[in-house]
Formats: structure tokens, sequence, C-alpha cells
């Protein structure tokens, strides 16, 4: 397999990490040493800076470059909620801990704060100076106060009355009534007021929460406008109005902020009831510790300072924006306007000639495998694999393993119907998920109620893996039928992430996944897996095997990673080794790396690009030279600490001669493209590929939609 040459353009200086010194070239280099090391949280932010980036790219259309921008808004509170926090915690209780780079928790605060002011700063100049130009040329407003006609000062007016001020509470300070606790991430106003109110009292500041259950941006009436279309923030409404908060006194000034708090959740392993506990965490997810401070940048310093204070935090967590302080409501304007020309062409997901006919699932499963890759293939046969199986009566039972699926989701209906057929259906729910842990209780809850055996892993363990087991009685005997996956079982995550789904009989996987369930709904040693690498007990040791068989190969080895992440020390070190030994190597990773590649005796075959695109790349494969007759895994795990030894993971491998010929096709697809790709750098930066003059454009995502789909509607 070969990658081809490109042209590269570098991300600007000024918003990229501090370069770190390239080690000395030698051959006795110390694998341990932190400057062969890139730090996780940092490599992070380049990925959160690289979807940014995408804002820029006019090979996007430009409502989706505006998506863009809120998803890295969006990137960035997780970002602040659970690894910030994170590091906070850790110097809040002196538990400091230094990773494989060698810095220390406040260094790489310090440093995440210089790097996260940048690319924030650029965020908004480029929504203020790019975006929202370019959708007034498309006739696409944000109409901002100044700006307003009498009609529609009127029309704000009555919307201010009629939908908000019945369901706003401001809060005037005093003793009485003290700085009020707010939720994680809610849009809130500091008001200086003057005068005494009904009371006599004369507190000189309020907190005006905006109500949560409104829109943050609505659309004017189209008789209120000149034509196109018109958006103005829910902000701007109250901004307009707040003198009617506080009849009788005078508004000073009114200033939006935002705080972000602590979300992660902190659970004991000797828990005796998992879902109990969780929904208690739950309540206070929205009011943990503040770590980040978002200010509008014309409040007074003083009030600044104030805020500062209530939350406990310093100057380095405070970021002064020129603009909505939530830039992650902007993508309702996808939804608010109807402009497809301003949005990705639709498509229609393929389904395979093998499953088209009406067939059941099962009689084309047992004539070969079947491998998708979504979204560009479809989805729905993984469904129809779990309807038909509700519906057979030769089916006895189904296992599968939840982590993100969605309450209302046919897989979740499927899986109630079976169990109401009388059917055994066992689910294995991660009530863990990140994010999901409302919806995830919600769905147990759910199954439970049509008769679902639920069960929720084991404690200590997130079960990542995806699985689904059907056990069917045919000709007097019983066989099983597996779905295996690298993503969840989500229909629209199946939409936006590229997944491969692969489903089988084979007689050795099935009994795998048959003892993998075993594990994690009842209690004993660990069981003796055939083919499949299974985390926490295989799966980090044969993945380390593997490279090291392909380093004994010297020249010849030759090794291909697709993950999310690369962190693992040991697999790093195992690269590195494989490098030096002359293995040739490819890593396809779309967010953080760890691994400094093309350093002189350490990794200079090494290769680590990451590919940012119009779908999320979530696949991960796993793929080995073998001396010409490769060895291909896909997996639910990527290449981190808690992926390979704190989580239950599955790899699985693709044998069938074809569908390794589709796979390494695949892969060859992406370590081609040339403009959709960003090369990692010997120093920490990355520049994103670009074709030699002459050359055709090649964007890997577009390929694969061009050779996977029908064609566009």
């Amino acid at each position: 397999m070969t990658t081809e040459n490109a042209q590269t353009a570098e991300i600007s200086d000024q918003s990229v990490p501090a370069p770190v010194d390239v080690p000395p070239v030698g051959e006795d280099i110390n694998l341990d040493a932190s400057e062969n090391y890139f730090n996780r949280e940092l490599s992070q932010l380049q990925f959160n800076y690289r979807v940014l980036k995408q804002a820029l790219d006019t090979t996007h259309p430009l409502i989706n470059r505006l998506i863009f921008c809120c998803i890295f808004s969006s990137n960035m509170d997780e970002f602040f909620e659970i690894r910030v926090a994170g590091l906070r915690q850790q110097m809040k209780y002196g538990r400091e801990t230094v990773g494989v780079d060698g810095m220390q928790p406040d260094q790489v605060l310090a440093e995440i704060s210089r790097v996260a002011h940048d690319y924030i700063h650029e965020q908004y100049d480029i929504i203020n100076n790019v975006l929202i130009p370019e959708l007034e040329k498309e006739n696409i407003h944000f109409v901002r106060r100044r700006e307003w006609t009498p009609a529609q000062a009127e029309w704000v007016r009555n919307y201010f009355e009629e939908e908000i001020l019945p369901v706003v509470s401001p809060i005037g300070l005093d003793p009485s009534h003290p700085f009020p606790r707010l939720v994680n991430k809610s849009l809130n106003f500091i008001v200086e007021l003057d005068g005494k109110d009904a009371f006599g009292r004369e507190t000189g500041m309020a907190i005006v929460p905006a109500p949560r259950s409104l829109p943050r941006l609505v659309r004017l009436p189209d008789d209120v406008c000149d034509g196109g279309d018109n958006l103005v923030f829910l902000s701007s409404m109250i901004h307009a109005h707040a003198d009617e908060l506080f009849p009788g006194m005078e508004v000073k000034g009114c200033y939006q902020f935002r705080l972000t708090r602590n979300a992660d959740l902190e659970l004991e392993d000797d828990l005796e009831d998992l879902a109990s506990a969780l929904r208690g965490e739950l309540l206070s997810r929205r009011f943990g510790d503040g770590v980040r401070l978002e200010v509008a940048d014309n409040c007074p310093e003083e009030l600044v300072q104030f805020l500062l204070r209530e939350f406990g935090l310093t100057e380095r967590d405070l970021y002064q924006v020129h603009g909505p302080v939530n830039l992650t409501r902007l993508m309702a304007v996808g939804s608010l306007v109807d402009r497809p020309d301003l949005t990705y062409s639709s498509f229609s997901p393929s389904i395979p000639r093998q499953i088209r006919s009406k067939e059941s699932m099962f009689d084309a499963i047992r004539k070969r495998p079947l491998l998708l890759l979504h979204p560009y293939e479809n989805f729905s046969p993984v469904v129809d694999l779990l309807r038909q199986a509700a519906k057979d009566p030769h089916v006895l039972a189904i296992r599968q393993t939840l982590y993100r699926t969605g309450a209302d989701s046919e897989i979740v209906e499927a899986l109630a119907d079976a169990a109401r057929r009388g059917k055994e259906v066992t689910a294995v729910i991660e009530l863990r998920a990140r994010f999901s842990e409302a919806e995830n209780l919600e769905l147990a809850s759910r199954l439970q109620e049509a008769g679902v055996i639920v069960v929720y892993g084991v404690v200590g363990y997130k079960t990542h893996a995806k699985m689904i087991l059907i056990v069917r009685r045919e000709e007097g005997r019983l066989r099983r039928y597996v779905h295996l996956g690298t993503g969840n079982y989500h229909a629209g995550n199946a939409r936006l992430y590229t997944d491969y789904s692969f489903m089988t009989c084979d007689e050795s996987i099935g009994d795998d996944v048959n003892k993998l369930f075993q594990q994690l709904t009842g209690m004993g040693k660990a069981l003796k897996i055939k083919k499949l690498f299974h985390a926490p007990f295989t799966l980090h040791n044969r993945l380390i095997s593997l490279i090291e068989r392909e380093a004994g190969l010297g020249e010849n080895g030759r090794i291909i990673f697709k993950f999310n992440a690369l962190t693992e020390p040991q697999v790093i070190k195992a690269l590195y080794r494989a490098s030096q030994a002359g293995a040739s190597i490819d890593l396809i990773i779309r967010g953080i790396c760890c691994l400094r590649p093309q350093v002189p005796g350490l990794s200079e075959n090494i290769r680590v690009r990451s590919i940012i695109g119009r779908f999320l790349e979530h696949t991960r494969v796993y793929y080995f030279g073998n001396n010409g007759k490769p060895d291909v895994y896909c997996s639910s795990a990527d290449g981190m600490e808690r992926n390979l030894l704190s989580r239950v993971e599955t790899a699985f491998p693709i044998e069938e001669p074809a569908l390794i010929e589709r796979v390494t096709e695949d892969l060859d697809t992406y370590l081609s493209d040339n403009c959709q790709s960003w090369v990692l750098q010997s120093d920490g930066s990355y520049l994103q590929n670009q074709p030699e003059e002459g050359e055709e454009r090649l964007a890997s995502q577009l390929v694969l939609l061009d050779r996977l789909t029908s064609k566009p509607n």
C-alpha cells in the first residue's frame, strides 16, 4: 500500500501548541524519554482546531461551514467539562499525575489556556468577519438590535412580553438573595442597576438566567422583513427589554456570560446499586465546580472580577468574547432557513446486492458474511436483522450490548418486541456512556417493562463492545448469528459517523461472542476465546504481539492502524521499535495522537494523518501485512489506555479474501487523500495536504461516497 505525495499547508503558527524539541538522533534512543511523546490534552486541542479550520474551507457548503464552527464550540465545551476539570481536580486534591510526556498538570493547564484563548479568538474572528458576511451575501441575516425596523422592534416587544417575560426569573443580589447556583453552560446576564426597588432595596446588581425552555435563535416573520431569512438572538431580545424586568429602576448595563462546570461523574467501584447511584450523580453534574467563564467583551472589568470571585476562577479561566457566549446554538440556522443549496447534497445509502432481495437476513448471512461501511451503506440491515429475529419463530434468544442508541430507536423497539413475543432477550446497557447516562437509564426502564433482562455490565469496566448475538434453531440444531461493529447502535450516528458493521454465522466467532456475553452477565474466570481479541484480557497483548511480528519482518513489515486516538505508551513503544526495525507504518488517527512521527532513529518510518470532513471518522481498523497474507481486524477499541486496559472491547477478524480486499481498498483511499487529510509533523504541528500542481484533488470521503452510495437525490 502506498501513500501519494502531496503538498502541505501549515496551520497558522499563532494557533498551535508550542513546538516541542525533536529528540536527538542516535542508536540508543530511550523510548521512555518524555520528549518522545506529545501531551494528550494539547493533542486533543489540536484536533478541535482542525475541526474549526473546516469553517474556512470553501469546498464545504456555507451552512455546513457554520456548523463546523459550532461543532468546535461543542468540542471545546466537553474538553473543559471533562479534561480541564480533571486536571483541576488533580490540583485541588493534591493528586497530580504526570504522563509519559512529562508535563505537570499546572503546566498543561497553563498551555491549554494559552492555546485555547488563541483558538477561541480565531473562532469569533471567523464568525464575525467571514461567515456572517458570507451569509449576508446569501440573504441570511442576523439582525442586531440597532438594525431593527419599527415593525421588527414591535414584533420583538410582543415576543418578549408573551414568550420571555412569563418564564424569566431575574434575581437581585442582596443579603437575602445571594448569588444563584447557575446551571452548567446556561446563558445568563449580569445587570447593573441604579435606584431602589419597591421594598427600598438598592442592590446595584442582578442576575438574569435566560429561560432554558426558549430557543436561543428566533426567525423573524417574513411580514416584518424585506425578504431573505432574518434571525434574531434571544440575548438581543433580553438586552433590549431588560428594563422591563426591573420596573422603576434604571438598567445601566446588561452583559451575557456563561459558566462551564465540571461535568465528569465520579462513581465508586463497590456500589450496590449502580442505577440509583448514577441518578444521584446526574443531579449534581449540572452544578459541579466552575472551570471556565465566558463573558461578553464589553462587560466592565469590575463585573468580570466579581464573577471570577463568585466562581473561584482566575484570569487564566476567563474568555472574553465578541459575540454570543454560546455559539453552539447557531446550529439551529440549518433548521431555521430552507437553503438546500448551502448544505451538503443528500445521498441515498446503498444496500448491498446480497441483501437487496426479499429473502431473510439469516439466509443472506448464511451464504457469506456481510460487511457494511456506514453511512455510505445503509444501517437498516442491522435493524432488519433484529426485527426479523423478533418475529422469527425459530429464534430462541437475543443478546445485545447498548452503549449509545436512543430510547426511542428502532433497535430498542425490536428488542422489546422480541421480549413480548416470549423470546429470551438480554440487554447489557452501559449506564456510564458519557452524556448519555440519563437516556440509558430511561432505556433500561423501558426494556425491563417489556420483559427484557437488563444487565449493567461490569462495575469498573465500561462495556464499549458492540455485539449482537441471535440464537436460532435450524434443522434440529442451534446456529448463532452475530453482528459486531466499530460504532454504536444509533441510527442517527450511523448517518454521521463512519463505522463498519460485520454480520456472520461463523461458528467460532459465534462461540466467542457467546462466551463474552457469559462473562458480562455471569461471574467466573475469563473464558478461552478462539478468534476475537477482547479487552481487558487479550486485546492489548495481541495488538503488541502482532506489531512485534511485523517488526520481525524488517523492511517487509507493514502496519496500518485507523483509530480515533492513540495514547497507550506500550503500543506507541512497540510501533517505535517496529519503525526502528524498518517496518512501514501508516496511522490514520482522527483525534489525539501522543506518538511523535518522522523522528530519525525513532519513528522515521511512521506517518500520521488525520482525516476531517463531512463525516466523523469513527472506524477502528488494525491492518498487519504479514508478508503478503494480511491480517485485518475491525474493532470497537481505540489505542488508548482506557480502551485496551479498563473497558470491555472487542476486535474481530475479517477473514474472507474479498472483504480483506475491500477494507484494504478503503484504507488505501484514506492514505491517498490529498485535501481532507492533515499530516502530523515531528514538532507537533499539523500540515494540511494539498494536491501537487496538476494533480487531481482526492477527498477520501467523496471517493467513498461515489464508490458506495446511490446517486445524490
